[in-house]
C-alpha cells in the first residue's frame, strides 16, 4: 500500500460550491417522517437510559460494572502498550499543529502497528479489539494528538468498517474489511445545504438500465478523511422506479473512481491536522454490489452505526479531561500568589475540584457505555448519545477552566511558551480542538432532540394518534383507551421507590445517598415529562428548551450512576485510591446542576426569547449592527471606508 493519497484541491476552489438550484421544498412534516422512518422503533433489549427517563432506573443493568473477558483484556492491553510506545517515540504534536497535517510517515507507522484495524475482526486481518479497548486506544492517541484521534475514529467508527460489519454481506466483509486494515475510509453524508435534515439530501444514485451499477452525482461537505481516503461510505438518494424501491441508500465507493474531485481542503479553528474537504461526484459509476444493505436503508444504517460510533468522541473528550487534570494539578500546586499555591485559594480550588471530579465521571461514562456495548445484552442507543452529549459539553467547560486557571499562559500558544523558555502547554489548543465535538456527529441541539425523541417514545407510542392531526376519530378513540390504561399502570410507580427508603443502595456506602437522589430525581423527571406532554401534547416537539433541559437532567443522572458504579469497582481493586472521594465530589456538583435544571423547566425566558428572535430575523433591530465593519464581505470598500460609523448597507449585504 502506498502512502496516503493526499488529493490536491481543484485549481481556484476556495469554498464549498453552492448546492444546485431547485424549487423543491420539504415541509416540516415530510422531514419528520423521513427521520422517523430511519429510527429503530423497537426495544428488543433493556436500556438503563430508557428506564431512567421513565422514572424507574434499573441499577442491575449497570451494576456490577461489566468487565471484559480475560482474552479480550490481554489483547487490548498488549496493543495499548505498543501504541503507547509509538505515541511517545514517533508522534510530534507540535509539528502536526504547525504544518496542519499528519505526516505520511506517521500514517504509515500507524498502519504498521495495526491502528487502522483496531475494531476489525482478526479473521479479516484486524486486531479484534472490543469497544472498551478501542475507546482506551483513542484516549491514549488523542491525548497526544486529537487530529490523529479524529483520523482513526472517523475511519473505524463511522467509515467503511462499522456499517459493513453491521449490515454487509459475507462477501462484502471479506472484501472491504480486509482492505480497511490498511486503507483509510471516510463517511460522506453532509451536503452544502443539508446538515441534520436528511429529507433534503440531493446527491443521487441512479440505477443503470441493466441494474449492474449506480451513477452518483452530487456534492458532499466536511468529509473527514475524505482528502486522503481510499474508500468512502456515501449516502445518496436512489430514485424510485420499477424494480427499485428507491430512497436514501449507502454505498461503498472507491475514492479513486473517475468523476470524483476533491475541490477544497477545509481549514478549521482546531484539529488542524485533519484531512477534511469538499468532494464532488460527477457521473461516478458504482457497482451494484457496493450497495450496503438494501435501497432506502441508508439513514437507518447511518443511525445504527452511530449508536456505538458516537462513543469515540466521548473517549477523546475524556482523554482531554484527564490531561487537563494533570496540568491543572501541577500548575495549582506550583504557581504561588499572595504567599500560597494558587490551588489553596478557593477561587482556584473550586476549578481544580470540578476538573478532576468531572474527568473521573467522563471516563466512567464512556467506559460504562463501551462495556455495555461489548456485553451486547443492553440497548445502548440512549447511553451512547448521552455520553456524546455530556462529554462534549463538559470537556469544553474543563478546557475553558484550565485556560482561565493558567491565566495568560493558558491563552498563549505552546510554541510561544517554549520559545521563551517555558513548558509548552497547549491549553488554548485543547480548547480549540475540543470545540468541534459539540458539533461533530450531531450537534448539542440535535442530540437534545434525538435523545428527547427516544425518551418520550413510550408516551408517543400510546398517545400518537391522539395528537396526530391526520388520525381519524376512531383512531383517536382507540388511542385514548390505550393511553388511559398505560398511565393508570405507570403513574402510580412514580409516587415512591427505593430512593425514598433510607437504607437502599447500602452496598455503595457513602455514595448511597447519591444513588437514592438519582432514583428520586428520575421519578421527578418522568412526572415532569408527563405534565409537559399533557400540557402541550403535539406541540411538545416545538418546546425545545424544555426538551433540552429534560435531556440534560437525564445526562447528569446517568453520569452520577456511572460514576458511583465505577467508584465501587475501583474501590474493590484499590481501596486507597480515593475513588469514592472523586465520585462524591462529582455527585455533589451534579446535584446542584440538576436542581437548577429542574427549576428552569418551568421558569425560563424561552417564550420571550422566541418572540424576540422572530423580530430580530424580521430586521427590526438592524440598527444594532451599525458601527462595525464585516470583514467576511469581500470588496475594496473595507480598505476605502472612512473612519467613523459604517453605512448600514455595508453591514447588511445579503449572504452570497
Amino acid at each position: 500500500m502506498s502512502e496516503p493519497n493526499r488529493k490536491p484541491a481543484a485549481t481556484g476552489a476556495t469554498a464549498a460550491p453552492a448546492a444546485p438550484a431547485t424549487d423543491e421544498r420539504v415541509d416540516e412534516r415530510t422531514a419528520r417522517k423521513v427521520a422517523e422512518a430511519a429510527r429503530e422503533t423497537e426495544w428488543r433489549l433493556p436500556s438503563f437510559g430508557k428506564q431512567l427517563f421513565m422514572g424507574c432506573p434499573r441499577l442491575e443493568l449497570i451494576h456490577p460494572h461489566p468487565r471484559p473477558a480475560e482474552e479480550a483484556a490481554a489483547r487490548g492491553e498488549a496493543f495499548l502498550a505498543r501504541l503507547r510506545r509509538f505515541c511517545a517515540d514517533r508522534i510530534d504534536p507540535v509539528r502536526i499543529e504547525r504544518e496542519a497535517r499528519i505526516p505520511d510517515e506517521l500514517v504509515a507507522g500507524l498502519r504498521e502497528i495495526g491502528a487502522f484495524g483496531m475494531k476489525i475482526p482478526e479473521k479479516y486481518g484486524g486486531l479484534g479489539l472490543n469497544q472498551l479497548y478501542y475507546g482506551r486506544a483513542l484516549m491514549l492517541v488523542g491525548s497526544v494528538s486529537p487530529a490523529i484521534g479524529a483520523l482513526l475514529s472517523a475511519h473505524q467508527s463511522i467509515g467503511v468498517p462499522q456499517p459493513i460489519q453491521l449490515f454487509g454481506t459475507d462477501e462484502q466483509k471479506e472484501v472491504w474489511l480486509s482492505r480497511c486494515v490498511n486503507e483509510i475510509s471516510a463517511f460522506l453524508l453532509t451536503e452544502p445545504d443539508v446538515g441534520s435534515d436528511p429529507a433534503r439530501l440531493r446527491t443521487t444514485a441512479v440505477p443503470s438500465p441493466d441494474g449492474r451499477e449506480y451513477v452518483l452525482d452530487g456534492v458532499k461537505l466536511w468529509t473527514t478523511n475524505g482528502v486522503v481516503a481510499d474508500l468512502l461510505v456515501v449516502m445518496a438518494r436512489v430514485p424510485a422506479s420499477p424494480g427499485h424501491r428507491g430512497g436514501i441508500s449507502a454505498f461503498v465507493v472507491e475514492a479513486g473512481s473517475p468523476g470524483i474531485t476533491v475541490e477544497n481542503r477545509n481549514a478549521f479553528m482546531g484539529l488542524r491536522g485533519i484531512e477534511n474537504g469538499v468532494t464532488r461526484f460527477h457521473e461516478v459509476r458504482v457497482p451494484a454490489r457496493n450497495l450496503i444493505g438494501r435501497e432506502g436503508a441508508g439513514l437507518k444504517i447511518a443511525l445504527t452505526t452511530l449508536n456505538t460510533g458516537r462513543l469515540s468522541l466521548p473517549a477523546l473528550c475524556a482523554a482531554a479531561a484527564k490531561w487537563a487534570t494533570s496540568i491543572a494539578r501541577q500548575w495549582s500546586a506550583h504557581r504561588v500568589q499572595w504567599g500560597r499555591p494558587i490551588g489553596e485559594h478557593e477561587a482556584i480550588s473550586t476549578k481544580l475540584a470540578f476538573i478532576a471530579a468531572t474527568s473521573y465521571a467522563l471516563e466512567a461514562m464512556v467506559d460504562l457505555a463501551s462495556s455495555l456495548a461489548d456485553d451486547e445484552r443492553n440497548d445502548i442507543r440512549i447511553e451512547a448519545a448521552l455520553a456524546k452529549l455530556y462529554a462534549s459539553e463538559m470537556a469544553c467547560r474543563i478546557a475553558d477552566e484550565l485556560v482561565q486557571l493558567r491565566g495568560g499562559r493558558g491563552y498563549e500558544t505552546a510554541e510561544s511558551l517554549a520559545a521563551r523558555g517555558e513548558r509548552g502547554v497547549p491549553a488554548e489548543q485543547v480548547l480549540r480542538d475540543l470545540r468541534i465535538n459539540r458539533i461533530f456527529e450531531g450537534s448539542t441541539e440535535i442530540m437534545h432532540l434525538l435523545i428527547a425523541r427516544e425518551a418520550v417514545d413510550a408516551h408517543l407510542s400510546v398517545a400518537g394518534d391522539i395528537i396526530d392531526p391526520e388520525a381519524g376519530r376512531g383512531d383517536k378513540a382507540r388511542a385514548a383507551v390505550r393511553a388511559g390504561g398505560f398511565y393508570a399502570r405507570w403513574l402510580p410507580t412514580l409516587v415512591t421507590g427505593p430512593g425514598s427508603r433510607p437504607g437502599s443502595y447500602g452496598e455503595f456506602g457513602p455514595l448511597a445517598p447519591h444513588l437514592r437522589y438519582v432514583e428520586r430525581a428520575s421519578r421527578k423527571l418522568a412526572r415532569s415529562t408527563f405534565y409537559a406532554a399533557a400540557r402541550w401534547q403535539g406541540a411538545l416537539e416545538h418546546r425545545q428548551g424544555f426538551l433540552g433541559r429534560m435531556v440534560d437532567i437525564g445526562a447528569e443522572l446517568f453520569a452520577m450512576s456511572a460514576v458511583c458504579v465505577r467508584a465501587r469497582m475501583d474501590r474493590e481493586a484499590d481501596p486507597g485510591a480515593g475513588a469514592y472521594a472523586l465520585a462524591d465530589a462529582f455527585c455533589r456538583q451534579a446535584r446542584v446542576r440538576v436542581e437548577a435544571l429542574f427549576e428552569a423547566l418551568w421558569h425560563n425566558t424561552d417564550a420571550h426569547d422566541s418572540r424576540l428572535a422572530r423580530r430580530i430575523m424580521a430586521g427590526e433591530f438592524t440598527w444594532l449592527e451599525e458601527g462595525v465593519l464585516d470583514p467576511s464581505i469581500p470588496g475594496p470598500w473595507i480598505a476605502d471606508a472612512a473612519p467613523g460609523p459604517s453605512k448600514a448597507e455595508d453591514v447588511h449585504r445579503p449572504f452570497p
